[in-house]
């Protein structure tokens, strides 16, 4: 008998006319009804339509699980589109899924995802394993690809605790559904390569919550120092990443205020809190050594 977890959901007719794939059925029901196909995003004087982007997200493993963050801009072009998006979904109770690339189009495969493994829970009467989620997620990327070819790309990461191995597992893909798993960290968007400096240099096994949450808001925080399309933490208009744990508790946001003191702790032991307004500190130094002259 085929395996779901490895081959994706079986093909041959289910008890009752029942299939445990909700995309599949989907479909289905759009190629008797004759679909239109896939829109092009082109406009008719040869311009693009301004997309939205979600730019940096990124997971790593702490000692109970997995903590999953994303910066809250997403951008069109040269413009910020948003400022407070979510790039961070619960895929079920003890899965998640982070976005990054076209917003539109992420969000709409997230919400398919969410509803593709509560349909198999439902009709083949137990959850779909770690395995067998990430493997049917790589089969929505790569449906995708016809759209990623006219710009609407979606790279995600997904990860979630293991219940067979009592472990967090992290997965990250690329635009054409290649699935590759990741043994400590990952990061992927427009600034993953900073934030993926920051998790090299903190990461650590045997991370606790609370120092898994401060590495990933300081890889978040690098990040938007370095790619200018990742927001970075503002306190004066109160926003901060989003931040989720999973763990065999399930999928749990981490208060904003808690993600607040961990970037207040983290520029505190930077120093950066205290730094004069504007200028470089060799140009202030000959201003003050030309003053005295």
């Amino acid at each position: 008998m085929t395996d779901p977890a490895r081959d994706g959901f079986p093909g041959p007719s289910y008890p009752l006319g029942s299939n445990p794939s909700f995309a599949d059925l989907v479909r289905a029901t759009e190629a008797k009804a004759g679909g239109l196909g896939e829109p092009d995003v082109g406009m008719a004087g040869g311009g693009r339509i301004g997309i939205p982007h979600g730019t940096t997200v990124l997971a790593l493993k702490f000692e109970a699980g997995v903590v999953m963050a994303g910066d809250r801009r997403a951008v069109e072009g040269f413009s910020i589109a948003d400022e407070r998006i979510d790039k961070v979904f619960p895929a079920d109770d003890t899965s998640a899924i982070a976005i990054a690339g076209a917003a539109g189009q992420a969000t709409e495969i997230v919400r398919l995802f969410q509803t593709e493994l509560e349909h198999y829970e439902k009709v083949e009467g137990d959850r779909l394993s770690l395995e067998g989620k990430a493997n049917r997620l790589a089969q929505m990327i790569r449906g995708n690809f016809p759209m990623a070819l006219q710009g609407l790309v979606v790279v995600p990461l997904f990860a979630g605790f293991d219940e067979r191995r009592h472990e967090g597992r992290i997965f990250r893909y690329d635009v054409t559904g290649g699935r590759w798993e990741e043994t400590d960290y990952h990061s992927t968007g427009s600034g993953s390569i900073h934030a993926r400096g920051t998790l090299k240099k903190r990461w650590r096994e045997g991370l606790s919550r609370g120092e898994a949450i401060r590495v990933a808001v300081e890889a978040l925080y690098d990040a938007s120092q370095e790619d200018v399309a990742t927001g970075g933490p503002n306190p004066v208009r109160n926003i901060y990443p989003s931040v989720k744990v999973v763990s065999r508790d399930g999928v749990i946001p981490v208060p904003e205020d808690e993600v607040r003191g961990a970037f207040e702790a983290i520029v505190e032991t930077t120093h950066e809190a205290h730094k004069p307004q504007g200028g470089s500190p060799a140009r202030e130094t000959e201003n003050h050594a030309g003053g005295h002259g």
